[in-house]
């Protein structure tokens, strides 16, 4: 199930508060300036920062990959940019 596209509008970091890159195919929204991945479990993500996962170098450039790829969809955070 994918997040709701008002959902994505308003979605930032809880920690940082800046925009996430949102893999839709991978449940999963990511900050790649803390290097941390958010779950999304049944269509709601899980914003919590201490079940939040850190990811590797690997992983990170893995996902700035697909991210330039178009793979991904950029929320619009806090600041709503």
């Amino acid at each position: 199930m994918s997040l709701d596209p008002l959902l994505i509008d308003v979605l930032a970091c809880p920690e940082d508060k800046g925009p996430l890159l949102y893999f839709a195919d991978e449940n999963r929204l990511y900050n790649p300036r803390l290097h941390r991945s958010y779950e999304v479990r049944d269509g709601i993500p899980v914003m919590l920062i201490e079940e939040a996962t850190a990811v590797d170098d690997a992983e990170h450039s893995r996902l700035m990959a697909r991210a330039d790829a178009g793979d991904a969809r950029l929320t619009s955070g806090a600041s709503g940019a």
